[in-house]
């Protein structure tokens, strides 16, 4: 299954992974509101289509974004000689990932292998793997993506553009 294109295009990549940060925080709220879906109402079929919607997102959408940072955003900040700042990003895509597959396989019991409510279901991993995310992206909005922006030059933002958009088989 492929990755849902962002609306914005890769004609515009900063743009695009700002938009990005924008769906990952919806995201993010439906994993947390799945959390308290299960406390009141147990593995029921709304569950399970969103603990399979979120796989899908956090597998495929999450790490090709991952990549595009790493990609164009990282090698900027080094440019501008801000080793620190972008080796800081990679570490928490790093722990991110790391994270992701703990809560995915609480997720992946929910929408295959009949996940029941009860003591031990502790989702405070889960919420952690939220906010870690959340720092992240306020990190990239704040400072990361602009900084990135400024070091880029019109020829190196549309190559941008197009190897992101050609990765994911867009173009």
């Amino acid at each position: 299954m492929a990755t849902t294109r962002a609306a914005t295009g890769f004609d515009r990549p900063f743009e695009a992974l700002a938009e990005f940060h924008r769906r990952l925080e919806v995201m993010l709220e439906r994993l947390e509101g799945l959390t308290v879906h299960l406390q009141r109402h147990g593995n029921d079929a709304a569950a399970r289509e969103t603990a399979l919607e979120l796989m899908r997102f956090f597998d495929l959408a999450t790490p090709a974004h991952h990549q595009d940072e790493e990609r164009h955003v990282f090698p900027a900040l080094r440019r501008q000689g801000d080793d620190a700042f972008a080796a800081q990003l990679e570490l928490e895509h790093r722990e991110m990932a790391r994270r992701w597959t703990e809560v995915r396989a609480t997720l992946f019991d929910i929408a295959y292998a009949g996940w029941q409510n009860g003591a031990g279901n502790d989702f405070a991993g889960w919420h952690l793997f939220a906010e870690l995310y959340r720092v992240h992206i306020d990190s990239e909005d704040g400072e990361a993506l602009p900084a990135a922006r400024a070091a880029t030059d019109a020829d190196a933002e549309r190559a941008m553009g197009e190897e992101m958009s050609r990765r994911r088989g867009w173009a």
